[in-house]
């Protein structure tokens, strides 16, 4: 696998656990401060993963992404 498209799914992955990190902190804040540092990772999560798939899809596109393990 090339390691810039192993990164790229790296970087998917960790989007992915900031998001359920954000929806477990936010379930579970006891003040407006934890509510609006959760609301930050989970806006952060989102633009992330975005980039993350523009990335991907023009590597795909160019013909640099294999769909691989």
């Amino acid at each position: 696998m090339r390691q810039d498209n192993a990164n790229i799914r790296r970087v998917l992955q960790l989007a992915r656990e900031m998001l359920i990190l954000a929806d477990e902190g936010q379930a579970a804040a006891s003040d407006d401060g934890c509510l609006l540092l959760y609301g930050v990772v989970q806006d952060c999560a989102y633009k992330i993963r975005l980039a993350a798939e523009r990335e991907r899809r023009a590597h795909q596109e160019n013909g640099q992404w294999l769909e691989e393990g």
